[in-house]
């Protein structure tokens, strides 16, 4: 496995299907916030999202938002989707991801997926812990200066298909 190559890549999180991550044997899903469910120009949680997170716990996902964000914001997103949350995450390091997972409810022996919108921080965390990633589409061009540095590497790495 290679530690910046996707195992999928999405346009958004909503063409991901609940029930093929389930027949895929994930347990426990892993989900990114900024610009992966909300956009960062808007900070607008769409309907849709909310209705996605909620098919994964349906279909008996152990669901968790694994965020670098440190804003307040973050927990109005965990609530309304109701599902747990660690935020200051530090990603990529994996002591956050094992945290996430256990926030989530899924035991150690869970196969678990991380999905999110950048390269350096979901995919990579993920995979140094030998789990799987899929990667999504950015919502919105909208970044943090060091984001949009890591976006300029990203497209590198993937030959512009980001």
């Amino acid at each position: 496995m290679r530690l910046l190559a996707p195992e999928q890549f999405h346009d958004s999180v909503t063409e991901i299907s609940p029930q093929q991550l389930v027949q895929q044997g994930f347990g426990c899903v892993l989900l990114d916030i900024d610009n992966t469910l909300v956009p960062r120009d808007t900070h607008l949680l769409s309907e849709a999202i909310c209705e996605w997170v909620a098919a994964l716990t349906v279909v008996g996902l152990k669901v968790c938002l694994l965020s670098n964000n440190w804003h307040r914001t973050v927990f109005a997103y965990a609530e309304r989707l109701n599902v747990p949350l660690v935020y200051k995450a530090m990603k990529p390091l994996p002591f956050t991801y094992l945290k996430a997972r256990r926030r989530a409810g899924a035991g150690p022996g869970t196969r678990t997926v991380v999905i999110g919108d950048q390269l350096l921080t979901d995919v990579f965390g993920a995979h140094l812990l030998g789990w799987s990633a899929i990667l999504v589409r950015p919502l919105s061009t909208t970044d943090l200066w060091y984001t949009q540095i890591f976006r300029k590497v990203e497209q590198r790495l993937m030959g512009g298909r980001q």
